[in-house]
């Protein structure tokens, strides 16, 4: 059974930086890409970054620059440091899996959320 695992989020000060993690366990042979996104009450989930297996990223405009994406193939774990943080970006951040291969079988997962909010 693959589980994805978020840490990392809670208050951060304005400008401050805050860094996600999202581990996957379980019998993993393999995994695609590995990512984040985040959500905004009322609004639709949206692309923040993307990393390959190789290490080859991809950032929405928004957060390009600001919020680098890093991966650990060992542990399978995939991190987003938040940096400068802007008005828009407190709110809830999910991180995605592309296809991972489990034996025979492979499927893309939702880690469960977390919360990112600034602290006046």
């Amino acid at each position: 059974q693959v589980q994805l695992v978020e840490s990392g989020g809670g208050l951060v000060q304005a400008g401050g930086p805050l860094r996600l993690s999202c581990a996957v366990s379980g019998s993993i042979d393999s995994i695609e890409t590995m990512g984040w996104y985040r959500q905004a009450p009322g609004k639709q989930r949206e692309f923040i970054a993307g990393i390959s297996t190789g290490g080859s990223t991809n950032y929405a405009d928004s957060v390009k620059g600001r919020f680098p994406i890093a991966r650990d193939n060992a542990s399978n774990t995939v991190y987003l440091q938040i940096n400068s943080l802007r008005p828009e970006d407190p709110t809830v951040y999910y991180c995605h899996t592309g296809r991972v291969q489990v034996g025979d079988r492979s499927m893309i997962y939702w880690g469960q959320g977390t919360q990112v909010t600034v602290s006046s």
